[in-house]
């Protein structure tokens, strides 16, 4: 599949990442430009209009890379609250590629400097309210 699946984001998380994407201290983070075209085709929806089984920040999801049946699970956060291991960045390049996606969806995303990847979602928990 090399076309991308539609996504859904929150009206939310929409207008932090928008913000983000205007702030001096992101600019130079590979793979901003991923981010804003992903925004840019999003279906945005008020939050309490999302579906459960949609990654938004701080979902769960777990997901595998159909090129090398390597599976993850991780939590889908702001950079200030990621770890690079089971808490990622929405800026990081799978962070950008999963924002929005459904479970059972699939997309091809380049990471810089390695291969193509083609993610599937395989299941979503939505995040806890607090």
């Amino acid at each position: 599949m090399n076309e991308r699946p539609p996504i859904t984001v929150t009206t939310h998380d929409y207008e932090r990442l928008e913000q983000m994407l205007r702030n001096a201290k992101y600019r130079n983070i590979p793979g901003m430009a991923d981010l804003q075209r992903e925004l840019d085709r999003a279906n945005v929806v008020e939050p309490e209009e999302l579906p459960e089984d949609v990654i938004t920040i701080n979902s769960t999801a777990r997901f595998i890379d159909d090129c090398t049946n390597d599976q993850y699970e991780i939590t889908l956060v702001y950079p200030d609250k990621a770890d690079g291991v089971s808490k990622i960045s929405v800026l990081a390049p799978v962070g950008s590629a999963l924002l929005g996606l459904s479970a059972g969806q699939s997309i091809p995303w380049q990471v810089p400097g390695r291969q193509k990847l083609q993610l599937r979602v395989l299941d979503v928990k939505a995040p806890k309210l607090i």
